[in-house]
């Protein structure tokens, strides 16, 4: 048997998953890790926390299987969050922590680009929106407020770039990661010129671009004696998560449209081609150089449900726990016993500012509408409400770009819940597939691998292998309430933008 193992690397977590040739899930681990947001608007990982994790996670889904005489791991390859920015010296040595994407400080930079008109020219070659998730406008930040770090940074890596480097000694970037930095031409498929003396950063400082079907081999023996892999295992560099989510769905198609939902969220499709917005507000990211990804992410998804758990609900997470239960399936319970529109109560879920549609950093979280009737069930549906109208906006402007959406791939942990599903088929009025494969980022990263390894002649053939799936449509009864709710919440969010960035100012003035 000819195993692999498709990693994803994940802002909170890494999940190994193993699978046979069969392309069946046999096993699977997923090890945590914190996101440190130690001041108003950091987001930060410790990368050698990351890296435990990653070890862990390879070595327990090894353990999980009897490999017999024959067996092997034909092949690593991985699925990662997008982004990530790490300084290093000369030696190698980090110089800063894992600078996420969901890291907005600096926002001040990428709205200046974003305002002098230069923003766009950049955007219209790279395809990254301007904005701070980027390492372009991170290196900005660096340069601007951290020269002690920025004069000594001989080296730009991103998560998975640094385990490649840890493991192999490589300084490589696939270009799928590239595209996604702000710093990458995706026409010419090299580092742009222009964008690398905005930031201030020199060619030399970069990882070598290379195809998402690249490996590496002859990996350090201590680390393949730790994760119990042979030290010439393939690993293959695979791609960024959105890409990858998309194929692992099979949303591969013109008109399918995959979203998203984890600790963040997307809406995207796929075009043989990369294509731009004149109004910059999606992105078009790399699957592999003849596969192209355009959509919208956004910052507020599971992240959001997770406060709503944890600020609103905890007595119901500890009676969760109490029972054996998961606490989000009980909240969701709860959420569905109230009725479409949440008797009028809307939520804008920007509590970590916002990317898509209205990349506004400074955006904050509220709840409109809010009277006496309303109870935290309202208020929980109306997070999960606000969550989903928000993506519901996203798909608007995409369809500006590609064209009308035909259908919906749904993937990510709202995918588990039959409410949530059901919730987004009905505020985009379409039916939502959800297929049988939820592990669909591993999945894709193993797809991947069996092309790169020549296993396979393209990655269409992840079509034999989603499996079974379920198709929800949408309810008419519930059409009137979200279709008199979906323009109050666009024009609300228009019209809350004008003071995001006073409250955020004195939010962080008086930060404790």
């Amino acid at each position: 048997m000819d195993y692999m193992i498709g990693v994803d690397l994940g802002t909170t977590s890494t999940k190994a998953v193993l699978f046979d040739d069969q392309n069946k899930v046999v096993a699977q681990s997923n090890m945590g890790y914190d996101l440190y947001r130690d001041i108003p608007d950091m987001a930060e990982e410790d990368m050698e926390e990351i890296f435990v994790a990653f070890v862990n996670s390879i070595g327990s889904v090894i353990r999980k299987v009897d490999l017999s005489d024959g067996d092997k791991i034909a092949a690593v390859s991985f699925s990662s969050a997008m982004h990530s920015l790490i300084a290093f010296d000369e030696d190698w040595k980090p110089l800063t922590r894992v600078i996420t994407w969901a890291d907005t400080r600096a926002v001040d930079y990428s709205d200046k680009l974003k305002e002098s008109g230069l923003g766009q020219e950049i955007y219209s070659k790279t395809g990254t929106p301007i904005h701070p998730m980027a390492p372009l406008s991170k290196l900005m930040w660096l340069k601007a407020e951290h020269p002690e770090i920025a004069d000594k940074a001989a080296h730009y890596l991103g998560i998975k770039e640094f385990i490649f480097h840890r493991l192999f000694g490589a300084n490589k970037m696939d270009i799928s990661i590239a595209s996604g930095t702000g710093l990458f031409n995706i026409f010419d498929l090299k580092w742009d010129k222009q964008a690398l003396e905005v930031a201030g950063i020199t060619e030399k400082q970069l990882p070598e671009p290379v195809s998402p079907y690249e490996y590496e081999t002859k990996m350090l023996p201590k680390y393949a004696a730790v994760m119990g892999l042979l030290e010439d295992t393939p690993f293959v560099y695979g791609a960024g998560d959105g890409p990858l989510s998309n194929l692992g769905v099979d949303a591969v198609k013109p008109g399918v449209a995959a979203i998203t939902i984890g600790t963040s969220g997307a809406i995207r499709v796929t075009s043989d081609k990369p294509v731009i917005d004149p109004k910059g507000r999606t992105f078009t990211y790399a699957l592999d150089k003849d596969h192209w990804v355009v959509g919208g992410p956004v910052n507020n998804g599971g992240d959001v449900f997770r406060w709503a758990r944890d600020n609103l609900f905890d007595a119901e997470k500890s009676t969760a726990a109490l029972l054996g239960r998961d606490a989000y399936d009980l909240m969701t319970e709860i959420a569905a016993r109230i009725p479409a529109g949440s008797d009028g109560l809307l939520f804008h879920p920007y509590l970590g500012g916002e990317r898509a549609p209205i990349w506004d950093a400074n955006a904050r979280g509220s709840f409109f509408g809010l009277n006496h009737s309303h109870t935290r069930a309202n208020m929980l549906r109306a997070v999960l409400e606000g969550i989903t109208f928000n993506v519901y906006m996203v798909s608007l402007a995409l369809e500006e770009v590609v064209g009308s959406l035909k259908s919906i791939q749904a993937t990510g942990g709202f995918a588990r819940s039959p409410l949530w599903r059901q919730m987004f088929a009905d505020i985009f009025e379409q039916p939502v597939t959800v297929p049988q494969a939820f592990e669909s980022g591993a999945l894709a990263a193993v797809i991947m691998a069996q092309k790169a390894l020549g296993k396979i002649d393209s990655i269409y053939e992840i079509a034999n292998y989603i499996g079974d799936s379920n198709t929800y449509q949408p309810d008419p009864e519930n059409f009137q309430a979200y279709r008199e709710l979906a323009p109050i919440f666009i024009r609300l969010s228009r019209q809350l933008q004008t003071e995001y960035d006073n409250i955020a100012r004195f939010q962080r003035e008086h930060s404790r």
